[in-house]
């Protein structure tokens, strides 16, 4: 299922809205180092995929801008381990 991604860059954040409901990605950025610090999808739309499209749109805005990234969230580091085609973006 294709998730409507917005990066708010001002924020440092990822978000989207799946049936009203709001999800998010919260990073930091030091130099070229993006530290995924948070995803957050509450439970009555869990179960979608939703945390994974937001920690990919991560790494994929992390691997056009140039920068390393370190999964420091539960998810984002469970996801990395899943996805070894990430791998070589991690810090």
């Amino acid at each position: 299922m294709p998730f409507a991604i917005q990066h708010d860059r001002a924020a440092h954040r990822f978000e989207t809205q799946v049936d009203g409901v709001e999800c998010e990605l919260d990073y930091t950025l030091t130099a070229d180092v993006m530290t995924i610090t948070h995803t957050g999808v509450p439970a009555e739309v869990g179960g979608r995929g939703i945390a994974s499209a937001l920690v990919q749109a991560a790494f994929e805005a992390a691997r056009s801008e140039g920068w390393k990234v370190v999964p420091a969230c539960s998810y984002a580091a469970v996801w990395i381990g899943r996805h070894p085609e990430y791998r070589a973006l991690c810090a």
